[in-house]
């Protein structure tokens, strides 16, 4: 059975997957697959930079606005959806390629997390939150080092929804969720993988990161949390708790004046894209390329090509 080429552009946030990606599909006769935790919810367009039909200019994309703000999605549904629009993308004549920055959506494609297929448990999940909510984060993030203590490691004490999930994980299994990342690194056999890695000087990011969030208020990310807000979907929402939004919800409710809002969306995005480029950096075989070492994007754009066509012949 012959390999599915896929393409997956990697990187942290603002460094220009969007539109590298479209430039690319156009030249590879492509249809683009989100990997973006945020990107799949319906409403929420302005706060995860979710290209506009006009910016997708003509390639198709898949995996935007498939869910509401309220349904629950996670890794394991991701992959199942993904990978079913892969074959669908390749069937056409097209070449599938993934693109985004969520690391575990990524990892779902190129390695096979068995962790990935085990049920959730809605009780479980809100005995846990209940008990949060009494005792709060630290005693969650305790239970899980009791039971996962390299997950402990991994995790950052306040990222609850993947505390959870990882307690749910040794729930349902009675393995710890590490036990499944021993073997992360031996590629899923599926796909003739063409992983391509995007960079820039850390400075140079930084600045992209500030802009993009000036350019968000401008665009009205303000008004869009509002009127989130005001459709019911409130801030314990996972979806809520986004970059962009939980900042956002913290000074409609009067909790931070907006200039603090926006200097904690600056600071905390900066630190995501520097935790997105650690976990990237831990993935074998991708070809990286510094974005801004090229002050002509054609050129970037025929590098990256030519990085692609490479790797795909390799496994022919």
């Amino acid at each position: 059975m012959n390999k599915i080429p896929l393409v997956i552009i990697l990187g942290p946030t603002a460094v220009g997957k969007t539109d590298i990606s479209i430039k690319i599909a156009k030249q590879m006769n492509g249809e683009i697959i989100s990997a973006d935790s945020m990107q799949i919810y319906k409403y929420m367009d302005i706060g995860t930079a979710k290209p506009s039909l006009d910016e997708r200019q003509g390639i198709p994309h898949h995996l935007l606005d498939i869910v509401y703000p309220d349904e629950y999605f996670n890794v394991s549904l991701y992959k199942k959806v993904a990978a079913k629009t892969i074959q669908e993308v390749y069937s056409r004549g097209k070449l599938p390629i993934v693109a985004g920055g969520t690391g575990l959506y990524i990892n779902s494609l190129i390695y096979p997390l068995d962790f990935t297929e085990a049920h959730e448990d809605k009780q479980f999940r809100e005995e846990l939150i209940m008990e949060m909510k009494k005792q709060g984060k630290e005693w969650l993030y305790n239970e899980l080092k009791l039971v996962d203590p390299q997950s402990a490691k991994r995790l950052h004490p306040n990222d609850v929804r993947r505390i959870i999930r990882a307690l749910e994980v040794h729930h349902i299994t009675g393995k710890p969720m590490s036990e499944y990342y021993k073997h992360r690194f031996k590629k899923d056999d599926q796909y003739n993988l063409a992983l391509i890695g995007l960079t820039m000087d850390r400075k140079s990011l930084y600045d992209r990161i500030n802009k993009r969030v000036d350019l968000m208020l401008e665009k009205g990310l303000v008004g869009e949390v509002k009127w989130l807000m005001e459709k019911g979907y409130g801030k314990h929402l996972n979806s809520m708790q986004g970059l962009g939004y939980k900042e956002i919800v913290e000074y409609l409710i009067g909790q931070r004046t907006l200039e603090e809002s926006i200097y904690i969306l600056k600071r905390d995005t900066r630190h995501f894209a520097k935790r997105q480029l650690t976990w990237f950096r831990r993935i074998t075989n991708v070809t990286w390329l510094e974005v801004d070492r090229y002050d002509n994007k054609d050129i970037l754009v025929k590098n990256i090509c030519d990085a692609i066509l490479e790797k795909i012949r390799e496994h022919l």
